[in-house]
């Protein structure tokens, strides 16, 4: 199939401009696009006319129906950032850090080019031109303008893109089917979870007389001490922090003398850990490694006195809907949210005897295992899904795909 590099074809290149969030408006008398719109809003490679944004603020760019765009600015990973969106509406305003790629009629089929931004193919060309640091990255028209595309005559590419049309249908209503499978198996859990800490009958005691330490970390930065590879202190952020599990596929460490400042906060087994600071307040995992480790100022730590508390309990009380709106209603507002350690000392929880802890425990283990595979099998469809999809597209632009496909990817679906 015949490639050309976009920057040889009759393309007009803009770029969007102005807008913020704080600009839009529900009953706003003109349409607008942010750049984050595209990743959050407008999935499909065609957008939506009814769910386009609104604002009173008029804009400098507007879009000619027919314009791809594709955001310039990501905080998503490298492979997750390209991505095009096709509108079919004129006179939208455009916001900025979207990059528009203009073609001249008849050039490509309607959601054509938008289709080729998703396969593996298109993200190769494109990665050398994704710049900017981790957590900020960026790319241009200038970078845009290097990608090659098979372009077959029009009614190929009209062809190409029915087909993608009716095996993505199949394929996005069995997703959403695994979707809401997957979450219906988390709430399960969460729905027992809530049961249990809001129904039991219990006296209620101080956090602060059930623990023999309670205590936050520091920042390295503000004792002097540097981040560095493995030897080292593990050092545990509230991204590590999961609910009910401890992530640590991203690890950081810190020199050894960060032990000598913060003792206190230096780990053992079995101690709970719950973030107090930021979006994710409440969520709670224990520390189940023997690795010598310390924290960062974001997460509190709860050494549970085993003769009055059980860690299990506490860490499945404090991830219960019942304790997280305790939580959320006694965050300070400041530039952050927090809770303080005072807070933690004086926090009441309902507390059976450790007989009865125990037995709650062996109980939210067993579903939990039970929930747990179930997600596992329904995340497995939605990965199997998103493959499958994939596979289809690299076939599209190779050459590759005739009207079978649909029929094999209906098959396909089911057995997923």
């Amino acid at each position: 199939m015949k490639e050309e590099k976009l920057d040889t074809l009759k393309i007009k290149w803009k770029r969007g401009s102005g807008l913020r969030k704080a600009d839009l408006n529900e009953n706003g008398k003109y349409k607008c696009i942010l750049y984050g719109e595209l990743y959050t809003k407008h999935k499909s490679v065609q957008i939506e006319s009814s769910e386009i944004s609104q604002t009173n603020k008029d804009g400098k760019v507007h879009s000619k129906k027919g314009d791809i765009l594709v955001p310039g600015t990501s905080t998503a990973a490298k492979k997750d950032m390209l991505l095009a969106r096709e509108i079919d509406e004129d006179g939208v305003i455009i916001g900025g850090d979207i990059n528009i790629i203009r073609p001249e009629k008849r050039l490509f089929a309607k959601k054509y080019l938008p289709y080729y931004f998703e396969t593996f193919t298109a993200y190769d060309q494109l990665d050398r031109y994704i710049t900017g640091a981790t957590g900020i990255i960026h790319i241009s028209n200038k970078g845009l303008k290097n990608l090659k595309v098979p372009i077959p005559p029009l009614p190929e590419q009209q062809r190409i893109v029915s087909i993608l049309d009716q095996a993505f249908a199949a394929i996005d209503k069995a997703k959403t089917n695994a979707e809401q499978n997957l979450q219906n198996a988390k709430e399960l859990f969460e729905s027992y979870l809530q049961g249990v800490f809001e129904n039991g009958d219990w006296e209620t005691k101080k956090l602060g007389s059930l623990c023999d330490l309670i205590t936050k970390g520091s920042s390295p930065k503000w004792q002097g001490i540097n981040y560095v590879d493995e030897p080292g202190i593990l050092f545990v952020t509230s991204e590590n922090v999961g609910e009910g599990e401890l992530l640590l596929g991203k690890r950081k460490y810190v020199e050894e003398k960060f032990n000598q400042k913060d003792k206190k906060s230096i780990l053992k087994n079995g101690d709970v850990l719950t973030n107090i600071v930021g979006a994710s307040i409440g969520r709670t995992a224990i520390y189940n490694i023997d690795d010598v480790a310390n924290i960062n100022q974001a997460v509190c730590l709860l050494r549970c006195n085993p003769e009055l508390v059980n860690n299990r309990f506490l860490m499945n009380l404090l991830n219960s809907p019942f304790l997280k709106a305790i939580l959320h209603d006694n965050e300070v507002n400041t530039a952050r949210a927090n809770l303080s350690l005072g807070f933690f000392k004086q926090l009441e929880i309902p507390c059976p005897t450790i007989e009865e802890q125990q037995t709650i425990v062996r109980q939210l283990d067993a579903l939990r295992t039970k929930t747990q595979k179930l997600e596992a099998i329904y995340q497995k469809k939605i990965d199997d899904l998103e493959e499958l999809k994939k596979s289809i597209l690299e076939k599209a632009f190779a050459g590759k795909l005739d009207t079978s496909v649909s029929s094999v990817t209906n098959e396909k679906v089911e057995a997923v």
